[in-house]
């Protein structure tokens, strides 16, 4: 059973009250996956930020693995904020279980508590940062080249 206590050792929801995590439990669905299944197809929409719960799952594009993530990480996040087409699949690579927030459930903590959802959005940057810097350093892997 999700509840405050054990939510807030996530990132998502690092310096959100109990009482605050309490109203936005409600608005969140839990999500089971067995080994092998797609949780987010590339190309297709998606409305839900997802962090895990147990298990782990692999980031997939033209079938390379370009990540994984497994228990307290979160995914989806680009899709909901920028409206757009998923980029790469994610599938489940143990049985997996996930809780996510819908695009709407976001706009009722907007309206619920407007601090709430402030911070997590500042979460969700923060942890949609350290990705993009983890990917800039691969990406540099051997690439780089002294200053002329």
């Amino acid at each position: 059973m999700v509840n405050s206590l054990s939510l807030q050792k996530y990132s998502l929801f690092g310096g959100l009250l109990e009482d605050q995590i309490n109203q936005i439990i409600p608005l969140m669905e839990q999500e089971s996956y067995e080994a092998g299944g797609d949780i987010i197809v590339e190309g297709a929409p998606n409305d839900r930020i997802r962090f895990i719960l147990e298990g782990r799952v692999a980031v997939v594009k033209e079938s390379l693995i370009l990540s994984e993530f497994k228990e307290g990480d979160a995914f989806g996040e680009m899709e909901v904020l920028d409206v757009m087409p998923s980029v790469a699949t994610i599938k489940a690579l143990t049985p997996t279980k996930v809780m996510s927030i819908s695009n709407r459930a976001l706009r009722e903590i907007y309206k619920l508590d407007l601090k709430a959802f402030a911070l997590i959005l500042m979460n969700l940057s923060r942890d949609l940062s350290r990705r993009l810097r983890h990917m800039d350093e691969r990406a540099a892997d051997g690439k780089s080249r002294p200053i002329d």
